[in-house]
């Protein structure tokens, strides 16, 4: 993991590069102006950590001076850490709770809450079984439950091989993985099962794995590992970090079967709706999990980035304001979107617009 993000910190530092030359721009900035200054501290999803080396590389080529930081600690501790006013942003794989946005109102100032949805980004499905490879396993979402569940424990089993009527199936125990810590990613892919695997998945969403006893790691780095050191295992992790060696699955919808990619992730994002609770600063999405649109790949995280309407200093309002415009820009999206960086899919310009119309509204507290 570590050689992966020091290749991704070296291609992010040549593609920013290149794009400030072909759009003839200076580290100075875009349009954001000269004089940007001091430290911009954030935490979070550790989903978005590949994306944010590339967004912080870039922002370093427009405005040396900022030094921006992020902690992947994950999305609730993320959440907790910006409330507390350890960092000036946050990372989330979820929307904050209402007791969350009360807390956040003091936090902010008297101002509110800004959720933007600038990471989209598929929740693989991934495995590791001896002679299947990297091929694609087929399966449904109520098979998918019972796996994650504990109620399908072989590879072999009848339910598995209905979809896959080409594959050799190991006669081997199934070791569903999951993460340790509270996460996003979690509550994604439970809020997937729970929608789509109707009663094979009696329960409730949640950023904590709500079964004990499991095989577990902590952040995507340590299910990445758990996912690795045995044969027969299965997880579910940002796409952008599945394992070269590691199998995925094509989830079915409708009466088709789709393998994650960016293109199929951005597409559930467009037939999904508002959250109940949303506002032009609070961007959250209510996913259509259940879709059987053609060409959706239903299992996916959009990763908020949180912040203040109103900072008691300006600097940090002017930094955040530039730091977020870029991540923002078609520029910034289409970095972390290179498949050699996080492989993210690029929010559309609809959705960009109402992002800028959030940040503008960052201001100083009076």
């Amino acid at each position: 993991m570590r050689d992966r993000l020091r290749t991704v910190v070296r291609g992010v530092v040549a593609l920013s590069a290149a794009g400030l030359v072909a759009a003839g721009l200076t580290a100075c900035g875009e349009e954001d102006g000269p004089g940007l200054n001091g430290t911009l501290p954030g935490a979070g999803a550790s989903s978005q950590e590949l994306a944010m080396l590339a967004w912080i590389a870039g922002m370093n080529e427009r405005h040396p001076d900022v030094l921006v930081s992020y902690d992947p600690v994950g999305s609730g501790s993320g959440r907790e850490m910006f409330l507390n006013e350890a960092t000036a942003f946050a990372g989330s794989d979820a929307a904050m709770e209402p007791e969350e946005l009360e807390r956040g109102r003091e936090r902010c100032n008297g101002g509110s809450v800004i959720e933007l949805p600038l990471y989209i980004s598929p929740i693989a499905v991934a495995y590791n079984l001896p002679g299947l490879g990297s091929e694609h396993l087929n399966l449904d979402p109520e098979t998918l439950a019972k796996i994650f569940n504990g109620d399908i424990t072989a590879w072999d089993d009848p339910a598995i091989a209905e979809h896959n009527p080409d594959a050799e199936l190991p006669s081997m125990d199934i070791v569903p993985v999951n993460r340790s810590d509270d996460s996003g990613t979690t509550e994604n892919f439970t809020e997937y099962l729970a929608e789509a695997g109707g009663d094979a998945w009696p329960h409730e969403p949640s950023e904590t794995w709500p079964i004990s006893g499991t095989q577990s790691g902590a952040q995507t780095n340590g299910v990445v590992q758990t996912l690795q050191a045995a044969e027969g295992t299965i997880a579910y992790v940002d796409a952008a970090q599945v394992p070269e060696d590691a199998g995925t699955v094509a989830v079915q919808v409708g009466d088709e079967y789709v393998p994650y990619s960016s293109e199929a992730a951005a597409r559930v994002v467009d037939v999904s709706e508002p959250a109940e609770g949303a506002t032009d600063l609070r961007l959250t999405i209510d996913l259509a999990r259940d879709t059987t649109e053609s060409g959706v790949y239903p299992i996916v995280l959009v990763s908020y980035t949180i912040a203040c309407s109103r900072y008691e200093s300006e600097q940090d309002a002017q930094n955040l304001t530039a730091f977020l415009r870029y991540v923002a820009s078609p520029e910034g999206q289409q970095l972390a979107a290179d498949p050699t960086v996080a492989g993210s899919a690029p929010i559309s310009d609809d959705l960009r617009e109402r992002v800028y119309g959030a940040i503008d509204q960052i201001g100083v507290a009076r």
